[in-house]
């Protein structure tokens, strides 16, 4: 493609819904083809699925415990588009997904739009596909969650901050669309995941302003409205909350969950500083081969306003994520918008050779660790339906990663990335695929089906429930059968099967049930054993699924025989 086609296909509003539409193809695969993952994904399912179950929209509950970690706006989300398309019943995952891929759409419209007016139409909608297609970004898209959502509200805000700081900076008046969203991505960002927003925005303002020496700029953005509209998307929720627990929520959301994360490596998810930056380029992937253009970009033209902003961007919100103690992997997704679009401008310019060489050197790195994965995958777990899927994996990220990184060396960047784009697109799809035939990972779906078979499933009304299950108590185990699932232990399987439910039982659990059914006199039979690996916990694990001993029939005689 020519640079002349590219720009016509990209002019006014066609590049940002472009940008938006290739994030779509590219998060569909992992929204469609996963099944429930454990263990925050399958918690937020079913805790939006008690909220449309008991009309309880502001209490967020997992079965009987409290769920106050989080606020409230993505289990709204997803209520809403579970009622539009599906219904809790259902027990589907896909509905509650779709917020976390219309929260990539809008990061990638968002980084398109700021990219827009401040490198150009080209680099706008350049750097929208990249953040839209990077491997991070499409993986959040499809799982539900928070993280592609507050993705796309912080990229929204920052997006709508640098029209407003470039504005002022060129001595024109903010307009006052761009303040509205600023500040009502910031307060949707806060009602997603509380500070995190505050933590790229914030830093971001004081670093420009200490840069600069001129905080006049921010005198501009409508703070005697802005901060009242925040307070109009987070106050009403969080008054109702509060009068709900009796500040409950508060104390385990920010006394607990907030500052253990601060305090101490919270779930022994803990990780080395510096963590981040060595998973970058396989997060970043496809656009990987541009990363160290991006970083060059960001020292060389740190003079340009608009360059200086992506660094302010990035830079202090980025050594605080390394600096907590607590890492997940998608703790830094929200300053990707401000990579995708340095990486966008280094394209205005030639490239360096140092800058080419090891962009193309990191790329094939990239796509080899993709690769390392998926042969892993499919060694350890997988099947014979799973070979075709890896395949396609390797061969698409190695023509993503290789095929770019040779494009790029031979000095053209701009098809270097779209070919990577391409390819990269593919094997993000052919890699969700895979996963899917990894069924020794799929332990819940496998029991759900096994329970299904033998007419124990609680949808079905051939058995009273709820399913009791001993060791495997993963809430998409719970998503898949129900609120009213018993997560329970040996003893509590052999009473379910007394009061003649069906249980589950683990491997390790076996002798303690034998002797807790032969001391309570239950019966039942074994039907059907799943096994596979549960990747929560590391463990194998072996569950057989008991029957409860149905009463034996009787015969009805007509009057007169």
């Amino acid at each position: 493609m020519t640079r002349p086609n590219l720009d016509r296909h990209i002019a006014g509003w066609r590049g940002l819904l472009l940008a938006a539409l290739v994030t779509l193809i590219a998060g569909l695969p992992s929204l469609l083809l996963l099944p429930p993952l454990d263990r925050d994904e399958s918690r937020y399912a079913q805790a939006t699925s008690q909220m449309l179950e008991s009309g309880d929209y502001v209490d967020i509950r997992f079965q009987d415990e409290p769920r106050w970690k989080k606020p409230v706006a993505i289990y709204w989300m997803q209520a809403v588009a579970v009622s539009l398309t599906s219904d809790p019943e259902a027990r589907q995952i896909a509905p509650y997904r779709l917020p976390s891929l219309l929260g990539a759409m809008l990061a990638a419209f968002a980084c398109a739009w700021a990219g827009a007016a401040l490198f150009g139409q080209r680099a706008g909608f350049l750097a929208g596909a990249i953040l839209g297609t990077c491997f991070l970004l499409s993986s959040e898209a499809g799982i539900a969650k928070t993280d592609a959502m507050l993705c796309g509200a912080v990229t929204l805000s920052m997006a709508a901050l640098a029209r407003i700081y470039m504005a002022t900076r060129a001595g024109e008046l903010p307009k006052r669309h761009h303040k509205f969203l600023f500040w009502a991505g910031l307060g949707l960002s806060i009602l997603i995941k509380g500070p995190i927003g505050l933590i790229v925005v914030a830093p971001a303002m004081a670093m420009l302003s200490i840069w600069d020496r001129d905080v006049r700029w921010m005198r501009r953005l409508g703070w005697g409205w802005g901060l009242p509209l925040v307070a109009l998307i987070v106050g009403p929720w969080a008054i109702a909350i509060t009068i709900a627990t009796d500040g409950g929520f508060w104390r385990e959301a920010v006394g607990h969950d907030l500052g253990g994360k601060i305090t101490g490596a919270q779930e022994s998810h803990g990780g080395f500083p510096g963590m981040y930056a060595v998973l970058a380029p396989l997060l970043l992937f496809p656009a990987t081969l541009l990363l160290p253009a991006a970083l060059s970009t960001g020292w060389h033209r740190r003079a340009e306003p608009a360059v200086r902003f992506m660094v302010c961007w990035l830079v202090p919100a980025w050594l605080i994520f390394e600096i907590a103690p607590t890492k997940l992997w998608h703790y830094t997704l929200p300053t990707f918008g401000a990579i995708a679009l340095l990486m966008a401008a280094a394209l205005s310019r030639p490239i360096g050779t140092i800058s080419r060489r090891i962009g193309a050197g990191l790329s094939v790195w990239a796509a080899f660790l993709i690769c390392g994965v998926t042969v892993y995958g499919l060694t350890v777990y997988g099947t014979s339906t799973a070979q075709t899927w890896a395949a396609l994996t390797i061969l698409c990220a190695v023509a993503a990663g290789a095929g770019g990184a040779f494009v790029l060396i031979n000095r053209a960047a701009v098809s270097a990335l779209l070919v990577s784009i391409l390819f990269g697109v593919l094997a993000h799809a052919a890699l969700a695929g895979t996963l899917r035939q990894l069924r020794p990972l799929s332990v819940s779906p496998q029991l759900e089906k096994a329970l299904d078979k033998a007419g124990l499933a609680p949808d079905q009304g051939l058995t009273p429930g709820p399913v009791a299950i001993t060791t495997f108590h993963e809430p998409s185990f719970v998503f898949l059968t129900g609120r009213d699932t018993e997560l329970t232990d040996a003893a509590g399987a052999a009473r379910a099967l007394s009061e003649g439910r069906p249980a589950v039982v683990e491997a390790r659990d076996a002798e303690a049930f034998r002797v807790a059914m032969a001391d309570i006199g239950a019966v039942g039979r074994a039907v059907s054993t799943v096994r596979g690996h549960n990747y929560s916990t590391g463990d194998d694990v072996a569950l057989t699924i008991y029957a409860p001993q149905r009463p034996p029939a009787t015969t009805v005689l007509e009057p007169g025989r």
